[in-house]
């Protein structure tokens, strides 16, 4: 199909408004401090918006509105629920320790203070292993967007891939996470007013307010339920700890919102902010995805169900809006994960390689060039995403298990309850989850639930236990810096 001229005007006014930003920023980038954590300037407002959206991307109009067409409202309970709850649970916790780990120890990057916790092998381990977990996952991210784009436009798969992440490429590179921050906030806007639109034409296609809870009578009783078989209790409980992990910084670039914040009262003020946002806005955003099976019922790709829903009901000139904040979405989180992860090669792994990285002089021309290469990377994985098992394998088989075993070590690193887990215990636990991981991909397991979460469960349970072993053992750097971002 071919979109409307006002359409395409709509989306080119959106990505140059991205563009502009991107160019702008540029030059508020006076070194790789402004580059990668805004200076710490970076106000609570500002810092939450960007942290709820860089939290999900258009894989959430594909994905996971297939999950809202087939399941129902389950993808709300064991994915936003869990999301939200675990980031207000932790406000006060988490937040506050990124903010002290920049203060006191002058960190830029989420990894650096891993050599002083444990030490260079670790660190090292850590950063390659999470540099490669986020190749496949913002790969998935682009081929969202690409599937979408198929949908509005009938370009390729490739093609689609190309522009997207070719888009990014661009303002990512120039802008640093002042660009990041800003686009967010821009996409912000975009997403909330095209989701409302959406929210809004469907309900009157369903006759009225009446629909908000009379949708659920003409949908199997299963989709009204809040666990619906694969997606069970266990299996939210499981994601409930992994979002605990990858939402209160075990993502790195989530981490980095709270390491940007001027004080540790803004950052927890930016977690109640965008905690809030996963329970309240989710509902918003996916009735029409729980909609589409009366709307558009028999479908054979639920994945494309948001898409095709956005064609036949909304006028021209919005059709453009939506689109927009689909690619939006994707934007958000990816450019956000490729700044972090360029400030974990360029402050973490490139140093550790050569004496020559650690020149402050030339570390925010490293740091684009990093960001470039990385960016250009993802696009070429996303390229092969069928040989990953498709979108959704990539986001919940692999990313989903990966982030785990790579998290533990690094949250429970700042908890002081868990001093004694010294570098063995670091190490031990991210392989035996890689080894578990390695086991769900080759034998069934016969639950959803337990290979999502063995790699975490026997990747933490090995970094207690070793901890515990070695409970008598814990060097004087380590308590110190543990007493030091204690202290209030």
């Amino acid at each position: 199909m071919e979109l409307n001229p006002i359409d395409l005007i709509v989306i080119g006014l959106f990505f140059l408004l991205m563009l502009l930003i991107g160019v702008w920023s540029y030059f508020r980038n006076k070194n790789a401090e402004d580059y990668f954590v805004a200076g710490g300037k970076l106000p609570w407002w500002l810092s939450g918006i960007s942290h709820h959206v860089s939290g999900y991307s258009g894989a959430v109009f594909v994905a996971y509105a297939g999950l809202a067409y087939t399941h129902g409202f389950s993808v709300y309970i064991w994915w936003a629920f869990t999301i939200g709850l675990t980031i207000m649970v932790s406000a006060k916790v988490f937040p506050v320790f990124w903010v002290r780990l920049r203060k006191r120890f002058q960190i830029q990057s989420p990894l650096e203070f891993l050599i002083t916790r444990y030490d260079l092998p670790t660190q090292q381990l850590m950063a390659w292993s999470g540099a490669w977990l986020k190749l496949f996952d913002i790969g998935a991210k682009w081929a969202a967007i690409a599937i979408l784009l198929n949908v509005f436009t009938g370009i390729s798969l490739p093609v689609g891939i190309l522009v997207s992440g070719g888009i990014s490429l661009i303002y990512i590179t120039f802008g640093g996470l002042w660009a990041v921050i800003l686009t967010d906030f821009a996409q912000f806007i975009v997403q909330i007013v095209a989701g409302i639109v959406m929210f809004v034409v469907v309900l009157g296609r369903l006759g009225g307010t009446e629909a908000l809870f009379g949708l659920w009578e003409q949908l199997p009783p299963e989709n009204s339920q809040p666990f619906n078989e694969p997606y069970t209790v266990g299996f939210a409980l499981a994601f409930l700890f992994i979002n605990f992990l990858s939402y209160n910084g075990g993502q790195w670039n989530l981490a980095t919102r709270y390491i940007s914040s001027p004080t540790e009262q803004q950052a927890s003020k930016a977690a109640w902010l965008s905690g809030t946002l996963y329970l309240i806005w989710p509902l918003i955003l996916f009735f029409p995805m729980w909609a589409a099976p009366v709307i558009l019922p028999g479908m054979e790709d639920p994945t494309q169900s948001y898409g095709i829903l956005t064609l036949e009901l909304l006028p021209v000139g919005l059709i453009g809006l939506v689109i927009a904040s689909l690619f939006a979405n994707t934007m958000s989180m990816t450019s956000s994960d490729i700044n972090t992860i360029s400030a974990v090669i360029t402050r973490d792994i490139l140093p550790a390689v050569s004496h020559k990285f650690k020149d402050k002089r030339t570390s925010l021309l490293t740091a684009r060039i990093t960001t470039f290469l990385f960016t250009l990377g993802t696009i070429l994985i996303a390229l092969q995403f069928e040989r990953f098992g498709g979108v959704l394998g990539l986001i919940i088989s692999w990313f989903g298990a990966l982030v785990g075993p790579i998290a533990v070590p690094m949250l429970f690193g700042v908890i002081p309850w868990f001093k004694s887990c010294g570098p063995r215990a670091a190490i031990s636990s991210i392989l035996v989850g890689f080894s578990a991981f390695i086991v769900t991909k080759n034998f069934d397991l016969g639950s959803l639930a337990l290979e999502v979460s063995l790699p975490v469960i026997t990747s933490t349970i090995t970094y207690i236990l070793i901890g515990f072993l070695q409970r008598d053992i814990v060097p004087g750097k380590v308590r110190a810096m543990l007493e030091e971002i204690s202290k209030e």
